[in-house]
């Protein structure tokens, strides 16, 4: 996440950058002006190429590498740790590569406000995509920036909800909650029968506070964390505080299991794997490990997912889904030219088809052609992705550093202490907001 002074300094070169950069309505830089260099080299910036996403895109543009010699391609590694603060970097000199990666929401938008990245959406309209992009892909990208545009690639989209052990329901009668009281109900059925009924990494902090959302977007409707951000509504109003209250009383009442901050990621998906807890609330990047039958030992026709479940009275709807797009990529606007032009449209070409068909990916491009063999949960997936009627943010979308940092500390706390109450947690979150820009 962006620190304040290193903000501040992004925002100050960016605009000097800007002003130098002209106000053309075209894509179309100044180097395109010139005469091209008789070689091109398009250069990604991520972490990890053993990550799919990288991996499919560095395959694609070795093809094209192969049929077009002089444009080629290079691939820089970056930990994940050092990304972000390179890419500011980068920004700061006016020398962003053509393709990077870099953190969504309030980070990304920022570049987008300085004009150094591109539009994906207006772009892919202009060189024939347009049918390329998922709608729903589109709609939660564009909601991550505030509505400004897609200044992002879809090469991830997650969906999330609760994922089940449907033999232990089977097991003691219990359907699919479609209420937050059926879901209370099936928690307390098999904690009586000595199941912990939620796996949960309170290690990684962010589980906590999607099921606090979760109950938000129940609560108030799936735009409301845009709302908050517009302040039209504050955290400390009635509906947000009885969510904080019902995810402390969950985590007091043993829901959790044991030591829960102490959980990594690892251990609660294995918990759920192994068949020691009934629900595990994760999104559809979990299915790679729940289609690995090294790691699950309950078996994929044991797995089912359900939908947040409503709240008493309230807006949300079981047609919207809380999504995420992962690590976004985005497109440099100063790179961008003819030769670009080209590239892109013979990498995302088919992208979506691909992605799934040779690595059971499921992106925010459309997928033609499903695959017969791909597993029945990664189609169960992306058939779900396919059916959102509206895609919700999650808790901290679009909170800066400091107050995402208070976000998830404070629901550790949440969680493992009834003196910190659920109003104090949400004065202290609006607290923070106040002092947001």
């Amino acid at each position: 996440m962006l620190k304040p002074a290193a903000a501040l300094c992004l925002i100050m070169v960016c605009c000097l950058l800007l002003a130098s950069c002209g106000g053309s309505s075209s894509y179309m830089s100044d180097k395109q002006n010139t005469i091209s260099d008789p070689e091109r080299t398009i250069h990604f910036v991520s972490s990890d190429l053993e990550e799919q996403q990288p991996r499919i895109i560095s395959e694609q543009a070795r093809a094209y590498e192969k049929q077009h010699p002089t444009v080629r391609y290079e691939f820089e590694n970056v930990n994940t740790s050092d990304l972000v603060q390179k890419i500011q970097l980068l920004a700061a000199s006016n020398d962003l590569p053509e393709i990077f990666s870099y953190e969504s929401g309030r980070p990304l938008e920022q570049l987008a406000d300085n004009g150094l990245v591109l539009d994906i959406e207006r772009l892919f309209d202009e060189i024939g995509l347009q049918h390329e992009l998922n709608p729903a892909a589109v709609k939660l990208l564009k909601s991550m920036v505030r509505g400004k545009g897609m200044y992002a690639l879809p090469l991830e989209i997650n969906i999330e909800g609760f994922w089940y052990n449907k033999d232990l329901f089977a097991r003691y009668g219990l359907p699919e909650p479609e209420t937050w009281d059926d879901l209370m109900h099936a928690a307390e059925v098999f904690q009586s029968n000595g199941i912990q009924p939620f796996a949960l990494s309170g290690a990684q902090k962010w589980p906590i506070t999607r099921l606090i959302n979760g109950y938000v977007i129940r609560k108030y409707g799936y735009d409301v964390m845009q709302r908050v951000d517009r302040k039209e509504i504050k955290v400390t109003d009635p509906g947000f505080v009885e969510a904080a209250a019902i995810v402390q009383r969950m985590a007091l009442q043993g829901y959790f299991g044991k030591n829960v901050n102490r959980i990594e990621m690892d251990e609660a998906s294995e918990l759920f794997l192994q068949g020691k807890a009934a629900m595990f609330y994760t999104g559809s990047w979990s299915v790679r490990d729940f289609n690995n039958p090294d790691k699950n030992h309950i078996g994929t026709d044991a797995i089912g997912l359900f939908n947040i479940p409503l709240v008493p009275e309230g807006k949300g709807t079981r047609d919207d889904w809380l999504m995420n797009a992962g690590l976004t990529t985005s497109l440099s606007a100063a790179a961008y030219d003819d030769t670009m032009k080209e590239w892109l449209k013979a990498v995302f070409t088919g992208y979506g088809d691909k992605a799934m068909a040779e690595n059971g990916v499921i992106t925010g491009f459309n997928v033609q052609h499903m695959p017969s063999d791909i597993p029945m949960l990664t189609q169960m997936a992306q058939s779900t992705i396919d059916s959102v009627k509206n895609g919700a943010l999650w808790f901290e979308a679009l909170f800066d550093s400091e107050t995402q940092t208070v976000a998830w500390n404070n629901a550790q706390l949440l969680i493992s202490s009834s003196e910190y109450t659920p109003k104090m947690y949400m004065e202290d979150l609006q607290a923070a907001l106040d002092k947001q820009q």
